[in-house]
């Protein structure tokens, strides 16, 4: 293997690493958006079971608020692109159930394919280091020809 077969190989690596990074970026988001979704399906169901109407309502940095939902089976759901369309409590929950299995579908595509870049990271890994281990035993038997050619 010659050097610069080496370094296109280091290049690949590096390629295969930079994308390697953006499929576990793009599998946090997902991850991210299933839990929020999860969530949203807890508060909903939680709404339904509040006795009186009156639920917590997280106003953000640790801070709550308790709240009476005057309308508990109105939902206003975002259902992408911005649009928001009204829904019963039962199907925005069904909703949202559906967009968590579409999720878990699409991170489970993505690690598959995280999976496959890693395997094939290793492989020109593996190839890389033949290559240097190649080089080095090269030059240890070139050394003691050079050697003895000086002796003489």
């Amino acid at each position: 293997m010659d050097q610069r077969e080496l370094l296109t190989l280091e290049h690949y690596l590096k390629e295969y690493g930079q994308q390697a990074e953006i499929f576990a970026g793009q599998m946090e988001l997902i991850e991210n958006g299933r839990m929020e979704a999860l969530a949203a399906i807890e508060a909903l169901q939680g709404i339904n079971d509040a006795a009186d109407g009156t639920v917590l309502l997280q106003i953000g940095a640790g801070a709550s608020v308790r709240v009476k939902v005057l309308e508990p089976d109105t939902i206003l759901l975002n259902i992408g692109s911005d649009v928001i369309v009204e829904r019963t409590n039962k199907d925005a929950v069904e909703f949202l159930k559906d967009r968590v299995m579409e999720m878990e579908a699409s991170e489970k595509k993505v690690a598959e394919a995280l999976n496959r870049l890693r395997s094939q990271m290793n492989e020109i890994a593996k190839r890389i280091e033949q290559g240097y281990q190649q080089t080095v035993q090269s030059e240890r038997v070139a050394q003691p020809a050079a050697l003895g050619e000086q002796d003489e």
